[in-house]
């Protein structure tokens, strides 16, 4: 490929030498990737053939090109076409053809749409996504401001059907809540999105409720937990969140049979900031000798230690241990491959803090359901990433009742009820 460039390294498009090798690239990729796609789909159906023995499947040259927009840009692509000629038995209509790499009404890459909800989130506003995009990827097709307002509600949609959906299907074993504050186009600045995340059976994470609220209100989380039983939520064995939550008193009332784990995360800042900077280190690494302990006896020494330790000169330190130690300490009833999932919040804290890192600076109120939806959006695209928790074989066990002494299973639930 022979390309004139310019002296500043531009070419006479405007865009760089880099820029035009990673297009071409893309869309010669994107081509093969297509031309292997029909092969595939032409070979498998070789043998349809009508009464004449001619193919019912075959090529059929090319569709019209068209500019797709992608994470490298806007890159030109000529689909093939098919001439299908088979007809559905029940309703006599022609099958058609349909690339799964690049539907008809694709014009853009998902991932393009993935960026739309940060920008959102970020400030722009719909009339500015134009120019900004198509400096970025080298054209604005697919992103006009109108198409920016049907996307905004088609998210808020999403998110209305996904916290009406069906819940009696999924069990949930795990669960984690927190209220996250964003200060992204919410009404008021107190406002929190409620968030509540749990681990299926098979061990998988998955987002269950996400709502606004007050992140203390125990009314808010009243009302979101118990829309989540409405919806056939069965009670998860073990919930972990920051004791500051008004969620426990929700939980209480909802899943009265859910225990409770408190977020050593939180725990331990709690604890920290009751004592002076000097005498913070040492008191940290002898918070970490509780919730790292081998068992829950070697905690519950080194919490006696703690109290030794600091009770003199930090009463008040030493109390916000002392009174939740039960609920520190759950974790170590289950299996010891979970103890690092199940001490802490971290999934809803990791999940959000690039969200809060690009949101951070957006200033003015907007939408409340606007708001969510975007966070919706974006917590949805993570999930795909999440990865299960440790040993997913044992979260089954744990919801049949199975009982762990030091981490490891001792009864089976069958050998008990024999």
């Amino acid at each position: 490929m022979l390309t004139v460039v310019n002296e500043d390294g531009s070419t006479p498009s405007g865009s760089s030498l880099l820029d035009e090798v990673v297009r071409e690239g893309a869309r010669r990729m994107l081509a093969a990737a297509l031309e292997a796609e029909v092969n595939a789909y032409i070979a498998e159906l070789a043998g349809e053939r009508d009464e004449s023995g001619r193919r019912l499947v075959v090529r059929n040259g090319y569709h019209q090109p068209r500019k797709v927009t992608t994470a490298a840009g806007a890159v030109e692509v000529k689909a093939p076409r098919v001439n299908d000629k088979r007809t559905d038995p029940q309703t006599g209509e022609r099958k058609r053809f349909s690339s799964a790499i690049l539907p008809p009404w694709c014009r853009k890459s998902p991932k393009v749409s993935e960026v739309l909800p940060l920008l959102y989130l970020h400030g722009l506003s719909s009339g500015d996504f134009v120019p900004a995009l198509e400096q970025f990827l080298g054209s604005s097709a697919g992103l006009s401001p109108a198409t920016v307002t049907r996307l905004t509600a088609q998210w808020q949609a999403d998110h209305t059907a996904f916290m009406d959906r069906d819940l009696s299907a999924t069990d949930y074993v795990y669960v984690w809540a927190d209220g996250i504050h964003l200060r992204i186009r919410l009404e008021e600045a107190k406002a929190a999105v409620l968030v509540v995340m749990g681990v299926r059976a098979d061990g998988t994470k998955e987002l269950i409720a996400l709502a606004d609220g007050y992140r203390e209100s125990s009314e808010a989380w009243s009302g979101l937990l118990r829309d989540c039983a409405r919806r056939g939520m069965r009670a998860p064995v073990l919930a972990v969140g920051d004791g500051a939550l008004g969620f426990w008193k929700a939980l209480a009332e909802a899943f009265p049979e859910t225990r409770e784990q408190r977020c050593w995360v939180h725990k331990t800042a709690n604890v920290l900031d009751s004592m002076v900077k000097s005498a913070q280190p040492a008191a940290k690494r002898a918070i970490q000798d509780i919730y790292n302990a081998e068992d829950k006896d070697q905690a519950r020494k080194a919490v006696a230690a703690f109290a030794r330790q600091y009770g003199a000169k930090y009463p008040k330190a030493v109390k916000k241990i002392t009174d939740d130690e039960d609920e520190l300490l759950a974790f170590f009833d289950f299996p010891a491959e979970h103890w690092i999932h199940l001490r802490t919040t971290n999934p809803i804290e990791s999940t959000f803090a690039t969200v809060r890192l690009r949101t951070k600076v957006t200033k003015g109120a907007g939408s409340r359901a606007a708001g969510l939806a975007m966070v919706f959006k974006l917590v949805e695209s993570a999930q795909a990433r999440w990865r299960a928790v440790n040993a997913p074989h044992l979260v089954a066990l744990v919801r049949a009742g199975a009982r762990f002494e030091r981490g490891h299973l001792v009864e089976r639930p069958e050998t008990r009820a024999a």
